[in-house]
């Protein structure tokens, strides 16, 4: 699975760097960020491309698990 490693880098850089992973088309992957907003920016724009995305926060990390709508449903 693609890890998108965002921690400690200001906005636009961890939806530039999701940008960069829906691009390789995959049906999963996940992000990890350190901020809440990361989190609502990043869906955001999953959400746009057809993603669902789910978030679970561990300490000061948000992990970010994005899936292809339909992805696992054949």
């Amino acid at each position: 699975m693609i890890e998108v490693d965002a921690r400690g880098l200001s906005c636009p850089i961890p939806v530039v760097k999701t940008k960069q992973a829906i691009d390789k088309n995959p049906d999963e992957f996940c992000v990890l960020v350190d901020a809440f907003v990361q989190v609502e920016n990043v869906s955001r724009l999953a959400q746009s491309k057809g993603y669902k995305c789910t978030s679970e926060q561990d300490g000061d990390t948000y992990r970010i698990t994005v899936t292809r709508k339909g992805a696992g449903n054949a």
